[in-house]
């Protein structure tokens, strides 16, 4: 990927999900973001998760070298964190918080394909 501009944000928010997704484009999307963002010099704000879609978008980001923050609410922490997590994880105390935080960390927000459901419950929190 070749270098471009860098952006006026310094951080995005990427809303996406903790499951792979039903078509393998997701997956193809969310890495193709993560390396995206680095190409612009952009730090990534997410859900905090180490699997799916989460998972994916945060390694990429990491993997090209920029700061990653994941929030996540201190319930969710066992089901979305497997393994080795990425960056710098903010634990909360519940949806509400969570929300906060990530809109106080970031300048934009991107939604992924896939994550319409989890996007519905996140606005009613």
């Amino acid at each position: 990927m070749e270098k471009t501009e860098a952006s006026r944000f310094k951080r995005i928010c990427v809303f996406c999900g903790s499951s792979q997704g039903k078509k393998s484009s997701y997956q193809d999307a969310a890495v193709e973001l993560g390396k995206e963002l680095v190409s612009r010099n952009i730090d990534l704000v997410y859900g905090g998760g180490s699997i799916g879609l989460m998972g994916l978008v945060s390694q990429a980001v990491h993997d090209g070298g920029r700061h990653v923050i994941g929030v996540i609410p201190k319930t969710l922490m066992p089901r979305e964190l497997t393994g080795e997590t990425v960056g710098e994880v903010k634990a909360v105390a519940d949806m509400h918080q969570r929300k906060a935080e990530m809109g106080r960390q970031s300048d934009a927000f991107i939604a992924l394909p896939g994550v319409m459901e989890h996007w519905r419950s996140y606005l009613k929190s």
